[in-house]
């Protein structure tokens, strides 16, 4: 089965970004500091630091893991699994999932089931390839 994964690449970029919040939360609270700024200044600013380093976190994890949580790569099942198909869809072991996918055909297009011996999608109409 092939499921739809965010590219390691947008997720690098987003950890790079959530770096960059952090940083940005450090310069705020400094300056907020010397500047005398009311206490609920340098506040917005630890916020900053917080989210930068989960968000940092997460995205790295994204981007370098091999199961991982994705929206724009396609990927076979033998490739790299899911983790979300282990969760929702009732498989308790890997293998388990893994032949129930090979069992089923589905385009690799559009997703939808599709029989053994159809040469073309029922819904989006392209060719499969045996």
């Amino acid at each position: 089965m092939r499921s739809i994964k965010p590219g390691r690449g947008p997720s690098m970029m987003g950890a790079m970004g959530s770096v960059f919040a952090a940083i940005f939360g450090v310069i705020w609270i400094f300056a907020t500091i010397s500047m005398g700024a009311p206490f609920f200044f340098p506040l917005f600013g630890i916020v900053f630091v917080v989210m930068g380093i989960v968000q940092a976190r997460f995205h790295y994890k994204n981007a370098t893991g091999k199961e991982r949580y994705s929206v724009a790569d396609i990927v076979d099942a033998e490739e790299e699994p899911d983790p979300l198909n282990r969760q929702f869809a009732g498989f308790a072991e890997e293998e388990d999932f893994l032949q129930d996918a090979n069992a089923a055909a589905f385009c690799p297009y559009c997703g939808s089931p599709v029989a053994e011996d159809h040469l073309y999608c029922k819904k989006c109409g392209r060719a499969l390839s045996k």
